[in-house]
């Protein structure tokens, strides 16, 4: 099983914050980590942290998890995309994910009607760009070049480079069976080994509509991590964080997260800690986290437990594991890294 790990959050960008996610990356590809994956919410953007650790790093892939669909013209995302397999010596990764209608229509001014076939033209127009093709599209969302102007179909003047795989960030039924059609690999949340008919179903007849199979998606998920005898401390951590994605990674009405975990086993759950937060009782929707839900969103516990855990994940078909040591500092926290891929072996 391979692994990976994250960097930026929706809190990014903070003084002397990036140096040591750089130097952390570093020590990543030494323990042997696949690929570093870079947020994009309303913090820093995705692709330049990437590009500083292109410089920096040798090995290592460089993803982006995500892109917001919305927030570039598709052809921007192509340019940016090549220019930066060009520069990581073809080790980029394109993550897209469509966000939700808050970040959307309160940041980027567009509406967030009908996301999927936005994203399925985007990502269109982008392999068109790859592909080294004069770009042309004519669909509901993106028409290229506009008709009855000056415009002309272009190509990009960067060679080709089709190769460069596209991951998409999904948890909708008719999402992840976009993404089962069109996408090199899937960034996976809400996710537990024991829910993974919530998704993986949906993803496997997405990619047998296009004559594939499951095999040919990268099914990646992230999870904290924490080697310990004393879980107690971590296990509240976990809680904060299960807290918000079920209570604010989204509108009263429309969270995909919360709607990824109902469906996965926790529906009265999800609703329970949502409706706490969205009231103002942030206390009391972290203590309403169950601890089910952490030890199946987890890997916190003894070397045997974590071990287990790991395994239950590439019983389901998880090809690659997010690990998100939890620790009071770097070293610790590397350390944790470092015993966590050992395991994942």
């Amino acid at each position: 099983m391979k692994t990976s790990i994250a960097i930026g959050a929706a809190n990014s960008g903070k003084s002397g914050e990036f140096e040591s996610l750089a130097n952390y990356t570093v020590e990543a590809e030494k323990i042997g980590v696949d690929s570093v994956w870079s947020a994009e919410a309303w913090g820093q953007d995705a692709v330049a942290p990437l590009a500083y650790l292109a410089a920096r790093t040798s090995k290592i892939k460089l993803g982006t998890g995500i892109m917001q669909v919305t927030a570039r013209a598709p052809s921007m995302t192509a340019m940016t995309a090549l220019t930066m397999a060009t520069l990581s010596n073809n080790r980029f990764i394109l993550g897209l994910g469509n966000s939700g209608p808050q970040v959307v229509e309160g940041l980027h001014g567009r509406r967030f009607d009908k996301p999927l076939p936005r994203m399925r033209e985007a990502i269109a127009i982008i392999r068109q760009a790859f592909r080294g093709e004069k770009i042309e599209l004519h669909g509901d969302h993106y028409d290229l070049p506009l008709p009855g102007g000056q415009g002309k179909s272009l190509r990009l003047s960067q060679p080709a480079n089709p190769d460069i795989p596209i991951y998409l960030a999904t948890l909708t039924p008719k999402a992840l069976e976009l993404t089962g059609e069109i996408a090199d690999g899937w960034l996976g949340t809400s996710f537990t080994p024991e829910g993974a008919e919530a998704y993986l179903p949906h993803l496997k007849k997405g990619a047998e509509k296009a004559g594939r199979s499951l095999s040919d998606i990268n099914i990646s998920v992230s999870v904290p991590v924490s080697i310990t005898s004393n879980p107690e401390p971590f296990v509240h951590e976990v809680k904060m964080g299960l807290a918000f994605q079920l209570g604010a990674m989204g509108s009263p009405t429309t969270n995909f997260y919360n709607d990824g975990f109902k469906r996965g086993g926790f529906e009265e759950d999800a609703i329970a800690v949502q409706k706490l937060w969205v009231e103002g009782k942030r206390d009391e929707a972290i203590a309403r986290v169950p601890d089910d839900l952490v030890e199946k969103t987890s890997l916190i516990g003894s070397t045997d437990f974590v071990k287990t855990r790991i395994q239950s994940y590439r019983d389901v078909g998880v090809n690659t594991l997010g690990l998100r040591p939890l620790g009071k500092g770097a070293i610790e926290r590397l350390d944790t890294l470092a015993a966590a891929v050992d395991l994942a072996k």
